[in-house]
């Protein structure tokens, strides 16, 4: 297992907690449960290791809130954002906010593992590399400019009916113009296609600053 590393589980669902501190703990991981952002960031430091699940909507401290403290404070950790009230604006929020993974209540067992292992293998190295970078690049040249308008419409955090009605379309040939940009990307979900996105974008603006 990864040495000196701690799944850190932050949700005011206390049978939520539960279960899944039960999960990682059966599958070897050392755990840490919270419920609340405010008792996990009292208890951590800043040079901690491991991994933080959180559930996005908490009374007090919010789990985008939770994101934005623990840059403040320069705690380096990855962030998995659960919630079970996914939407668009919220994943692109997350994942605008560093959120490495997002996933909606309930979700995959499996998928939720494998995106803890991949955060730890990659707790010092969680931005993509130049050659990743450049694969992304080559993906995003093969879209159409409708299809590159509903991505656009996507990191914006809108509705299929919402980039619809702005972009003069049925919402159907949204839909149809949103499943091809994210085979053309590879992207298997939404928070997958935005973490792509996202990546060319801050590529960008380095190269341009």
């Amino acid at each position: 297992m990864f040495c000196g590393q701690t799944i850190y589980v932050v949700d005011d669902d206390k049978p939520a907690l539960h279960s899944l501190s039960l999960l990682l703990t059966a599958k070897g991981y050392a755990v840490r449960s919270h419920e609340s952002a405010e008792t996990f960031l009292d208890a951590i430091k800043q040079n901690e290791r491991g991994c933080v699940i959180t559930d996005a909507r908490m009374p007090g401290m919010s789990g985008l809130d939770l994101l934005a403290v623990m840059k403040e404070r320069r705690v380096s950790m990855p962030v998995i954002v659960v919630t079970g009230h996914g939407d668009v604006h919220l994943a692109v929020e997350a994942m605008k906010r560093g959120a490495i993974d997002f996933f909606e209540k309930p979700f995959d067992a499996g998928a939720l593992l494998a995106s803890v292992r991949s955060a730890l293998m990659s707790e010092n190295d969680i931005c993509p590399s130049n050659a990743e970078i450049r694969i992304l690049q080559k993906r995003f040249a093969t879209l159409s400019n409708r299809e590159k308008e509903v991505l656009a419409g996507l990191l914006r955090g809108q509705l299929n009916k919402v980039m619809a009605n702005e972009l003069g379309l049925s919402q159907r040939t949204v839909e149809v113009h949103r499943a091809n940009l994210m085979k053309k990307m590879q992207a298997e979900s939404l928070p997958e296609l935005i973490k792509m996105a996202l990546a060319i974008a801050r590529d960008d603006l380095e190269e341009t600053a």
